[in-house]
């Protein structure tokens, strides 16, 4: 499920894709959703029910869990309301703000759901920066349960059964490539997790991969570097605080 506007300008010169959880905020929301819970803790039976791979399935038994327990929307959204920012992101986030119309077409791709992320971004005024959301569908029924379904399925033995980031990231540079009649500039993927050195994988060595240091993004990007040189072909820029990538595309996009 993707939510978006129904136009983008084609005349942007770059294109900016973030992760939600860990990257914009500074938390995983599916963890912090259990504050909602009762005792704030699950039960072990339904823990125990997570498998490698197939973590959205979980997910959809924690909701309904949840529902269960009478926990309603505005008790999710309360808690999703208050997860911090990473720190330097709400400084990113302005900078974008403030560049001309033309410079940045920006996309979050995200394996939490669609849900949480609107609520965050609503909280903190940022939702009209991004241009479409990629992200697993999740809606509440007339019960009163928040419903979460997959995005997708797909045959990369990387990534988790109901989401490749890359398939996503190639899929929408083709077609907006196409849609505008010429390529991006730069195109600039600012991620943490496991699942974010996938579509980096897919960038270009004009485009810069923006992994937070010494998370398993970039713990991977450096192994690939040491075993197979060249497989990894974006730049490089880690980052502590979103203010890091800040300095670097203030830089790029002057050139």
């Amino acid at each position: 499920m993707a939510s978006h506007p129904a136009h983008i300008s084609p005349d942007k010169r770059f294109l900016i894709f973030f992760d939600f959880d860990e990257t914009i905020v500074d938390e995983t929301s599916d963890d912090m959703v259990v504050q909602a819970a009762p005792g704030q803790h699950l039960p072990g039976w339904l823990t125990d029910t997570y498998q490698p791979g197939r973590y959205n399935e979980y997910m959809q038994r924690v909701l309904a869990y949840l529902a269960e327990q009478g926990v309603t929307e505005s008790d999710i959204r309360s808690v999703m309301e208050k997860i911090p920012a990473t720190p330097g992101m709400l400084t990113l986030f302005q900078f974008l703000r403030n560049r001309p119309a033309k410079d940045f077409e920006v996309i979050l791709v995200s394996d939490a759901n669609t849900y949480f992320i609107e609520c965050w971004l609503r909280r903190v005024g940022a939702r009209q920066l991004f241009h479409r959301i990629f992200s697993n569908p999740a809606t509440f029924n007339k019960d009163g349960r928040l419903v979460l379904r997959p995005f997708h399925s797909h045959d990369c033995p990387r990534c988790p059964d109901n989401m490749c980031k890359q398939v996503i990231v190639r899929d929408y540079v083709a077609r907006r490539t196409q849609e505008r009649g010429r390529p991006y500039q730069r195109i600039f993927y600012v991620g943490d997790g496991a699942n974010d050195f996938c579509p980096a994988l897919s960038l270009g060595p004009r485009d810069v991969a923006f992994p937070r240091r010494d998370f398993p993004m970039h713990r991977l990007i450096t192994e690939t570097h040491e075993a197979q040189p060249g497989e990894f072909k974006a730049v490089t820029v880690p980052w502590v605080s979103a203010e890091d990538v800040v300095q670097r595309l203030r830089k790029l996009v002057a050139d």
